[in-house]
């Protein structure tokens, strides 16, 4: 490891150590109702009667089962098992199977529906809790869910899987995964996750059924989800696979980038390996071609030809693991030195320094967001920690 790369080693170490791991250990873990708060503000005010998502629960028992496995840390195990209790306990629906999309602050549902989204995160972060500790529970429920998906959601005739369900797994009309996204048969999004679910479970259960699920989900994203004309993802789909929208989003491109290289790795297939390696480079180039604002950091997205500058903390955390695969894919510099820019784009602005954790976003000019909050359905440690967890990794291995 050079000397650059040594001190990028110290500072990303010290970031997750001091800063991400602590915070959400001291200051969103709900000691009365269980779980985790809901919602924080900009400033750290905790609203403690906030809902509950199913997606944030899970995104932390990932990162914490991750982190002990790295650290071997007692406290990482112990809100691991917090976090594992929870959604045994309060997110899993008993009568009808799967996990409930929000709960009330006391741990009852609120709203029962049966996203796919939200349990492919479940089944990410029960696999990596079993992988940490080894409790056969968490490895059957990951299991169950993955049946269920198979079961409700898998589409016989077009392949891939629809969006959503009602509580007792019947079709629902909004299967829309949040206020800004399409109301569409399938998405990107959706079966990114599901991919990255799959890639985690097939690593502790050794499925012939899933083996060929997670080789299936390989073969739809590149011949359906990415655009071989401009090797960009596209978002949403009808049930034929017929494409919806034009918007690019950057960040999902540089994720689903590294992360569909993983899923080939895992899946252990030498000519499926070779053939998404290529695809991961051509999508971080276009990427690092055409994602980077020329004030430093990755822009969000672009619609209707027009960029939209705002720096997701989310987006800085994937372009930077992206960029890094790419790196250890083709030796080429100009990976690595992007790696290097959105970190110290990402320690200059996103890092909140004062408060702790990250911000949401700064705009295009560098301004914090200050209306968003730390903590909310969609913004935990699940980001921000992998890109710690998978760029020390993989800077110890270059």
């Amino acid at each position: 490891m050079t000397v650059k790369n040594s001190v990028l080693f110290e500072e990303i170490l010290h970031e997750l150590e001091k800063n991400i791991l602590p915070f959400w250990i001291k200051r969103t873990v709900d000691e009365k109702n269980g779980g985790f708060y809901g919602y924080m503000t900009h400033e750290g005010q905790v609203e403690v009667t906030a809902e509950k998502g199913g997606i944030l629960n899970s995104r932390i028992l990932w990162t914490y089962s991750k982190a002990y496995c790295q650290t071997g840390d007692p406290q990482h195990l112990k809100t691991a098992t917090h976090a594992f209790d929870f959604l045994k306990n309060n997110f899993l629906d008993d009568q009808y199977g799967g996990i409930y999309w929000m709960l009330d602050y006391h741990g009852h549902p609120t709203e029962p529906k049966k996203h796919i989204y939200n349990q492919s995160f479940a089944i990410y972060g029960l696999s990596e809790y079993y992988q940490a500790t080894k409790k056969e529970e968490s490895l059957e429920i990951a299991i169950e869910l993955f049946h269920l998906i198979e079961k409700y959601a898998y589409d016989n005739k077009n392949k891939g899987y629809f969006e959503a369900f009602t509580k007792e797994w019947k079709e629902v009309e909004d299967q829309s995964l949040s206020g800004k996204d399409m109301n569409a048969a399938k998405s990107m999004n959706t079966h990114l996750h599901i991919l990255e679910a799959y890639t985690n479970l097939y690593r502790v259960w050794k499925d012939e059924l899933l083996k060929e699920k997670l080789d299936e989900l390989i073969q739809i994203t590149i011949e359906h989800i990415i655009n071989p004309e401009t090797n960009q993802f596209k978002l949403y789909f009808n049930e034929a696979w017929h494409s919806l929208s034009d918007v690019v989003s950057y960040g999902h491109d540089i994720e689903g980038s590294w992360l569909l290289h993983e899923a080939a790795e895992v899946l252990g297939d030498s000519e499926i390996l070779t053939q998404v390696e290529t695809i991961a480079i051509k999508m971080a180039d276009k990427v690092l071609q055409d994602g980077f604002d020329q004030h430093g950091g990755l822009m969000n997205e672009l619609e209707d030809g027009e960029f939209d500058r705002d720096k997701v903390w989310w987006v800085q955390a994937e372009g930077m693991v992206g960029f890094l695969n790419a790196y250890q894919l083709t030796k080429q510099e100009k990976y690595l030195d992007a790696t290097k820019a959105l970190w110290d784009f990402t320690s200059s602005y996103i890092i909140d320094k004062q408060n702790g954790e990250w911000f949401w976003k700064v705009d295009g000019d560098g301004n914090v967001a200050k209306d968003m909050p730390k903590v909310e359905p969609w913004k935990c440690s699940y980001h921000n920690s992998r890109f710690c967890f998978e760029v020390l990794e993989r800077l110890e291995r270059i």
